[in-house]
């Protein structure tokens, strides 16, 4: 994929980590030959993590972040720490900026045993190499650079490239549940929370892969359904609805035909499918007061009838025949502590790249918190979770 047409959840992350005034953004400006970062001698000028996706030889289309220093002080400190740690989470490799005129401070060591405690490839970045008498040689993952005079930054860039090899592994969306010339039925609702003049990035992304299969991909809106099921002189090999209308698609649908959701697809695409699966058991147990996390990975414009603060709680309000107290992140936000949660509901997440999808998971697994997708719970709720999995389910088999 090309810069112009890949999305920032499918590039590699690349994190900047270290002590204020070791020169992280001095040297991710050097790295991605723009001023990207804004530098100064003044500790802790760097105070929310700052991203930029672009395209970085000879690697491809990434994102950068920048960190704030791990040894802030202070309250605000202590808040932008925090963030730099919350950071990783979703960062693919990760640099570690140290002042090559210093030993490893007791906060970087710390920080080097959290890249693997997450499995995250690490490389330390020995910066100010231009102030010492001698160069020590280059290590496996230890390198020295100078952000001022440009020495060792394209060996870096080399370096971080080495370690993307084994991040991005090849996942299918859909291909590998259709053949070559199968026709393919995408069923997508056209509403008041539907953007304007284009598709939303599942749908964009399931299209792609359908047409890369050289299978036949048909659209249609799920009030056009029934009669574009009629036009058509064999049934689909497979329809893929927007979970919203699960219930609606299923009941039109011969049972003969394969039947899925955008969500579920990017549920194996990037999450972890036994465990979302798992969680959907969690949904009919649920009592009064229980508290319920609904999460989403993208940030929007809620409109009057959104599926994530107002239709998925009613859904799950019916279901559970309970009234459960609900809570609602969007975005990066993501609570560390989820103990007080009893469940909790994610979207696809189309937004978050494979990193923090998969923390997500963890952190509820570790927790011994339930967690379910947003099409899973739907097809759970409809009683059609069974038929909803079973394309994937032959195509793991």
């Amino acid at each position: 994929m090309s810069l112009n047409n890949t999305p920032s959840s499918e590039r590699v992350h690349i994190g900047f980590f270290g002590l204020r005034n070791a020169g992280k953004s001095s040297l991710v400006n050097a790295v991605t030959g723009q001023s990207l970062a804004v530098v100064s001698d003044v500790k802790g000028t760097t105070t929310d993590p700052v991203r930029k996706a672009m395209e970085l030889l000879p690697l491809g289309p990434v994102v950068i972040i920048d960190t704030p220093g791990i040894d802030d002080e202070g309250t605000l400190g202590e808040m932008r720490v925090q963030k730099a740690r919350e950071s990783l989470h979703k960062t693919d490799i990760a640099v570690l900026v140290h002042d090559a005129r210093e030993s490893l401070t007791e906060a970087e060591k710390e920080l080097t045993e959290l890249f693997k405690e997450k499995k995250t490839p690490f490389i330390i970045a020995h910066n100010k190499c231009d102030t010492l008498e001698r160069v020590p040689e280059k290590k496996d993952n230890e390198i020295y650079v100078s952000a001022l005079t440009g020495e060792g930054v394209y060996a870096l860039k080399e370096l971080i490239a080495e370690k993307a090899k084994g991040v991005k592994t090849e996942r299918l969306i859909v291909s590998d549940l259709i053949s070559e010339g199968d026709t393919v039925l995408l069923v997508i609702p056209i509403d008041k929370a539907a953007p304007k003049g284009r598709l939303i990035l599942p749908q964009q992304m399931t299209l792609r892969d359908i047409l890369d299969r050289g299978a036949i991909p048909l659209c249609c809106r799920d009030s056009e359904l029934t009669a574009t099921l009629g036009k058509l002189k064999e049934p689909p090999a497979l329809v893929i609805t927007d979970s919203q209308v699960f219930g609606k698609v299923s009941k039109a649908l011969p049972d003969s035909v394969p039947l899925t959701s955008f969500s579920i697809l990017m549920a194996r695409y990037k999450g972890d499918l036994p465990t979302l699966l798992k969680g959907t058991d969690a949904l009919a147990g649920l009592k009064d007061g229980d508290r319920v996390l609904i999460s989403e990975g993208c940030t929007h414009h809620r409109q009057c009838n959104d599926i994530g603060t107002v239709k998925m709680p009613k859904w799950i309000e019916d279901f559970s025949d309970a009234k459960p107290d609900f809570s609602f992140t969007s975005g990066g936000e993501f609570p560390e502590d989820l103990s007080p949660y009893k469940l909790v509901v994610h979207c696809g997440g189309c937004m978050l790249n494979e990193k923090e999808m998969q923390s997500r998971i963890k952190r509820c697994e570790k927790q011994n918190v339930p967690i379910v997708n947003y099409g899973m719970a739907i097809a759970k709720m409809n009683g059609i979770l069974e038929r909803s999995m079973k394309p994937l389910r032959q195509a793991d088999a």
